[in-house]
């Protein structure tokens, strides 16, 4: 697609040059692209052209400078009025030039698509929820944000690697293993995994309250794991087996997978690697038998590497990680969907990376999010047992939909409605969590999640269905000739309504850039909230399927733009986009 702002650019400086002749401080293109602004006011035009810099060059008044330019570029095609006021080329572009832009490109249904990441390897970790631990609401916010993050960078051509960093090793599972030595059945745990072992190790907790002695039993468990312990290792991966069945039937209600699932555990035998390196290099000293990396001097305190009993951490294998990473893929960007409350922790990571010598460490991108709390104020706990079930927030969402096409739809099939009621029940949870800023907090409440009226994901779902019944009436006839960029009057979309809806979809290659370079989903939310509402107004306020062939055809093209950027907008979201509903 023509990008307008270049354009512009080539058309000043096409005017600049005649004006310079040459003379020294004369801009660049990339620095007269630079200068252009947007008016907040769209009163002062689409573009604007400040002068002031061009005064010291030409010894010129700069409003007399504008006004030089003003009149020089008036005559272009681009612009429906330029005008100069004071120091600025206002300039208005024409309407009938930037629809005819427009759809000429957002015809095509890969309309957004780029490859500027060509060549280049971005991996993104994200969901990694805990074995033997519940997959619950808290897990929903990585899960998605990372899931959207990767069909982002997807879009824009890069060779996107999805990790499943699952938390498979650690203490935890020492408990694990000690909990179920002394409680647990086997009959139970098979017959509902998750559940039996969020009993075990809730239970665990209680018990060690009154026996601090179970804590020991449970780092020496571990030892035992790290060792390779015949028995220790069997209930470990009967846990972990267990564990990802029951998560990949939650990723397939979400419709997200991943390229790999590399626990912790894959990294066990490479840790000692950088153990050693960090002690040759001196980063390394003992603290009351425990190793740390001091980074006290860097504001960013001690880093624990290894345990006094010898055990691994989190930073541990995390160092291997990333290492393993940058061997292994030769990554343009490594990007880690956690938490704000891994801030610091990352800020050590990268640190440690760093004083090793590794110059990449920089691009290991930490990308936070707001925590999940529940409506009473309680924070999500596994170890309190206080979880909101992923799946049970899920399942609610489809019935919920289901009642509700059942009610307007009573006629319906069975398969429809349940096919419906899935892609929307399910993209009205995935919308409201990609719908806020992904920083800040969040309070889960079922009436927030299950509510469909508003600015949520089953009202863009529905205009996108809306759009597709516009298309059937037409009949593939006039779709077809719709369709031929050349056949059409752009003067029949030049209402304030449709020229509305050609500047949103205009903007929507840069918005997937912008949200896919601030790793912020929500861009795409707010953006195709704004197409669906502009396209409805539209819809509304003007006839489409009108007798006159050609002003039809042109409204019948920017329904299938409007369509075409809806379905892409909610497939960067993870989201279905249903043809009826």
């Amino acid at each position: 697609m023509i990008d307008i702002k270049e354009k512009i650019a080539e058309i000043l400086a096409g005017q600049l040059d005649s004006l310079l002749n040459d003379a020294e401080g004369s801009l660049s293109m990339d620095e007269i692209k630079s200068m252009i602004e947007i008016p907040q006011d769209k009163a002062n035009g689409d573009y604007a052209f400040p002068c002031f810099k061009l005064a010291r060059t030409l010894r010129k008044a700069p409003p007399l400078i504008a006004k030089d330019i003003a009149a020089g570029i008036e005559e272009e095609a681009l612009f429906e009025k330029v005008e100069q006021v004071n120091a600025y080329v206002n300039m208005f572009v024409s309407k009938e030039e930037l629809s005819g832009i427009t759809l000429d490109a957002a015809l095509d249904p890969d309309f957004g698509k780029s490859d500027e990441g060509e060549g280049k390897t971005v991996i993104v970790e994200y969901s990694s929820p805990n074995i033997a631990k519940p997959f619950h609401i808290g897990h929903i916010r990585t899960t998605i944000i990372g899931d959207s993050i990767y069909r982002l960078y997807d879009e824009l051509g890069y060779k996107v690697v999805r990790l499943n960093h699952l938390g498979d090793y650690g203490t935890q599972f020492g408990k694990m293993i000690v909990a179920y030595k002394k409680w647990g059945n086997a009959d139970e745990l098979e017959k509902d995994p998750i559940k039996y072992l969020l009993y075990l190790y809730t239970k665990f907790h209680k018990e060690a309250e009154n026996d601090p002695s179970l804590d020991d039993q449970a780092r020496e468990a571990f030892v035992k794991l790290e060792a390779g312990e015949e028995e220790e290792v069997r209930l470990w991966k009967w846990f972990s087996d267990l564990s990802l069945k029951e998560f990949n039937r939650v990723y397939d209600m979400l419709g997200i997978s991943f390229d790999e699932y590399d626990g912790e555990s894959f990294y066990s035998d490479k840790m000692q690697r950088f153990i050693d390196e960090l002690h040759d290099k001196g980063l390394m000293h003992e603290s009351r038998g425990a190793n740390v990396v001091d980074l006290e001097d860097y504001g960013l305190g001690t880093a624990l590497i290894t345990k006094s009993d010898g055990s691994t951490l989190y930073c541990t294998r995390d160092i291997a990680t990333a290492v393993y990473r940058k061997e292994h893929y030769d990554f343009y960007k490594n990007i880690y969907v956690v938490a704000t409350q891994q801030n610091l922790y990352f800020k050590q990571l990268k640190m440690i990376l760093k004083l090793l010598g590794y110059e990449w460490e920089e691009d290991c991108i930490h990308v936070p999010f707001g925590m999940v709390s529940l409506e009473n104020g309680q924070i999500l706990s596994t170890r309190g047992g206080n979880v909101v079930f992923l799946e049970d927030v899920l399942n609610n969402a489809i019935d919920k939909t289901r009642e509700i096409i059942r009610e307007k739809n009573p006629d319906a099939t069975e398969e429809h409605v349940n096919e419906i009621a899935k892609e929307v029940g399910i993209g009205a949870v995935k919308f409201q969590e990609l719908s806020n800023n992904r920083i800040k907090d969040y309070t889960f409440t079922w009436d927030k999640v299950l509510n469909f009226d508003g600015e949520t994901g089953p009202y863009v779902q529905y205009t996108h269905a809306r759009c597709a019944s516009v298309l059937r009436k037409a009949g593939d006839d006039v779709v077809a000739k719709a369709q031929n960029i050349n056949a059409l009057d752009m003067s029949y979309i030049s209402g304030e309504n449709a020229y509305e809806l050609v500047k949103l979809i205009y903007a929507f290659p840069e918005v997937i850039r912008d949200a896919a370079y601030k790793y912020e989903p929500s861009i795409v939310t707010r953006h195709i909230i704004d197409i669906a509402q502009s396209y409805n107004r539209f819809y509304h306020d003007e006839h489409i399927l009108v007798d006159n062939e050609d002003e039809k055809l042109a409204k019948v093209a920017l329904t299938i733009a409007a369509k075409n950027v809806i379905k892409t907008g909610l497939g960067l979201l993870g989201i279905a986009a249903p043809d009826r509903m």
